[in-house]
């Protein structure tokens, strides 16, 4: 299996399994048992730093900046030698063991580095500090970038902004699809990442399309993530028994997965699953988007509501093995199946290609050094309808026997070892889990009634789902949030830790409060705090890759904000964000494909005025439940949904404070037996409404069509 690489790198590793894949190897030359030992080994002269990029990726993105500029490509695990003022000397990502695969081993690398460090010590330690120098000035000169020329006109500033916006969105659009895989879907060949931010912006450039008046132009987007999604759900990296999703798939095919389960990518796919949904109305979205949360529910709640960061892809093969190997837990051989589902054995065998000499075969990169011969990871290669016909029967009767049959081998997995649970709490990547919990508990009320859920999809209602959104929201503020410094804690394990709150922290945090206020409760920004000096170097994060910028969902956090209030403080909320986006202004021209989210975002804000839907009514009422159903059932990313209660005191000194014109159109159409909502856009707002299906109606733009 390939060690995890950055999506947007060209370094090729080995396929071979490792370890660590998330770790920073940082190895610091240790002056103290230098003294008076020239003939010490090359183990003592260095002293090891074991770093959890997930814990402090302050850190990691120090040395994966400087691997990248020097090298070009960069990845996981990371190993980087730093001088004892910690400047690094010289870096890489994966070293086997030994000289293989084209790649020098870990031995060969330390003698070199011994060799360097011994007849070239000052060029190293002055060429690591003039790198880190070069890198921060670079950086900052980005970050001064704060507002285009003045003495420009304001009207020519916004037209020119809004020509940026537009060409960077539409240009990450032509990018992406030049590079859409037509057989298997999505963007470029093996390893494949999900990347559900390319599909946001697919999704986004289609709804712009249609609103421009153009659809057929909107529609081959909108198949490229209809075709991804749908064969992504089917192939491997999907955990067909358990539920959610891998990592990412070693070949082409969404096949054979690198089996470690991320919160992040759950989060991220079940948006994405629940936005084509609300466009497609198919249950088949609905589902995955249900798998991905029940299995979050299942396996990855704390026992205070708070959602676990990951799942490893190792595992011991029986109970008491002392070694462990990639996907033992997940993958099956043909009598296993056999043995387990009894009479239903050829149907299923048939559907998810298992066979007695193992299934790795659809491409040489699945299986190239025969790690899985005669074992299996299930994938779905024909359509649910034809095999149904094959077996001359329903399809939802076939349904329902993959699904008992999924149950058994559930329960058989159950008891095998266990991969190991990261308990980490990463408040970024909660924030992301609220988000598609929140949206969850209304986008999913338009399912239709006739829906049938099979294992691993358990029909939670979705009201269950906001109250998981809730609870994580309540842990993070019990445990990770300072009340007198109004501060953030990046995570938590035993106790919060001492790492403190990042960006992505606060906006990922944001965008999900936001998400849960609307679905149903009530400059750039610096990836860190700057206040640790061992950190050299404070990055303006914009890439969009494994999870969105901070600075790309920070834009479009300021956006929302900016429709909720009023006055001079959404006017800085929008100035706010126009000015972060100034800073990446070079790469939203030159490199959109790089930050697909920025390009959203960017257009968001060139929008003259958002869609309003403000619903006035009793809090807590089945009334209002429906009607934010309905506010919520199509998609559209330019829509902020208000609800007001003009009975609630606190409810309304609130709008009162920050946006008059809510409370007053609250006061004037507040109707206490129902709940009523208007629609308003460019200061102008439709009649009132008073039931569910008129709202749908007058939100519906048939994206649909386009298909």
């Amino acid at each position: 299996m390939a060690a995890e690489q950055n999506p947007t790198t060209t370094t090729t590793s080995s396929s071979q399994t490792h370890k660590h894949t998330n770790r920073v190897m940082l190895w610091r030359w240790n002056l103290s048992r230098m003294k008076g030992s020239r003939n010490c080994s090359m183990m003592g002269l260095l002293a090891l730093r074991q770093v959890d990029r997930e814990e402090r990726p302050d850190v990691d993105k120090v040395y994966m900046t400087y691997v990248q500029a020097l090298y070009g490509g960069g990845g996981w695990p990371l190993s980087a030698f730093l001088s004892p003022d910690l400047k690094p000397l010289m870096g890489g990502t994966y070293f086997p063991p030994d000289d293989k695969y084209g790649r020098p081993g870990f031995k060969t690398v330390l003698r070199k580095v011994k060799e360097a460090w011994k007849s070239k010590r000052d060029v190293l330690v002055s060429s690591g500090a003039f790198a880190i120098e070069q890198l921060s000035e670079a950086l900052s000169a980005s970050s001064l970038s704060t507002k285009l020329p003045e003495g420009l006109p304001q009207k020519a500033l916004r037209l020119g902004a809004k020509q940026v916006e537009y060409i960077s969105r539409y240009l990450a659009f032509v990018v992406l699809a030049e590079s859409f895989d037509l057989e298997f879907g999505g963007y470029g060949s093996a390893p494949k990442f999900p990347r559900p931010v390319e599909s946001q912006l697919m999704l986004y450039n289609s709804k712009r399309l249609v609103e421009d008046g153009k659809p057929s132009e909107a529609k081959d987007g909108l198949k490229m993530v209809l075709s991804t999604l749908q064969c992504m759900a089917k192939g491997g990296i999907h955990d067909h028994v358990g539920g959610g999703f891998h990592r990412y798939s070693v070949d082409e095919c969404w096949h054979v997965p690198h089996f470690e389960k991320m919160l992040y990518d759950q989060g991220q796919l079940a948006n994405v699953y629940l936005d084509v949904f609300s466009i497609t109305r198919d249950a088949f979205y609905s589902c995955v988007a249900r798998d991905i949360l029940d299995y979050l529910i299942r396996d990855m709640l704390g026992p205070n509501g708070e959602i676990f960061s990951a799942e490893d892809a190792d595992s011991a093969e029986s109970e008491g093995a002392t070694s462990k190997k990639e996907g033992a837990f997940y993958i099956w051989t043909s009598k296993e199946v056999e043995d387990i589902v009894g009479e239903h054995a050829t149907l299923f065998e048939d559907h998810y290609y298992i066979k007695p000499l193992g299934n790795c075969d659809l491409s040489t990169m699945s299986d190239p050094h025969n790690e899985f011969k005669g074992k299996n990871v299930l994938i779905e290669r024909n359509s649910t309808a034809a095999m149904a016909s094959k077996f001359g029967m329903p399809v939802e009767n076939y349904l329902e026997i993959l699904g008992t049959c999924r149950r058994k081998l559930f329960e058989v997995r159950s008891r095998r070892p266990k991969p190991h649970l990261d308990d980490k709490v990463i408040v970024s990547w909660n924030g992301l889990a609220v988000s598609s919990f929140a949206r969850a508990s209304k986008i999913l009320k338009s399912e239709p009634v006739e829906t049938k859920f099979n294992f691993p999809v358990v029909g939670t209602g979705p009201g269950a789902y906001l109250d998981v959104a809730k609870k994580a929201v309540s842990f993070i503020r019990r445990q990770l949030y300072n009340q007198q410094t109004r501060r953030l804690q990046h995570s938590f394990r035993n106790g919060p830790s001492k790492a403190p709150g990042f960006l992505d922290d606060y906006a990922f945090l944001i965008s999900g409060l936001l998400d849960l206020y609307e679905y149903g409760e009530g400059g750039g920004y610096f990836n860190t705090p700057g206040e640790d000096p061992s950190v050299l170097l404070r990055v303006k994060e914009d890439h969009d890759g494994a999870e969105p910028s901070g600075n790309s969902v920070s834009v479009i956090n300021l956006v929302r904000l900016a429709s909720l209030v009023a006055g001079n403080r959404s006017d800085r909320y929008r100035q706010n964000a126009e000015h972060l986006l100034t800073v990446f202004k070079k790469r939203l021209e030159d490199g959109p494909i790089a930050v697909p989210l920025m390009c959203c975002a960017a257009d968001m804000l060139s929008v003259p005025s958002r869609k309003q839907v403000v619903l006035v009514g009793h809090k807590a009422s089945v009334e209002l439940e429906d009607m934010l159903a309905a506010a919520h059932a199509s998609y559209d990313p330019n829509r902020t949904v208000i609800h007001i209660d003009p009975t609630d005191t606190e409810d309304l000194e609130f709008w009162e404070q920050n946006n008059p014109n809510i409370s007053l159109m609250a006061k004037n159409n507040f109707a206490s037996e129902k709940v009523v909502a208007l629609v308003c856009q460019n200061f102008t707002c439709s009649s009132p409404v008073a039931d569910p299906k008129s709202l749908e109606t007058l939100l519906s733009r048939d994206l649909l069509s386009a298909v």
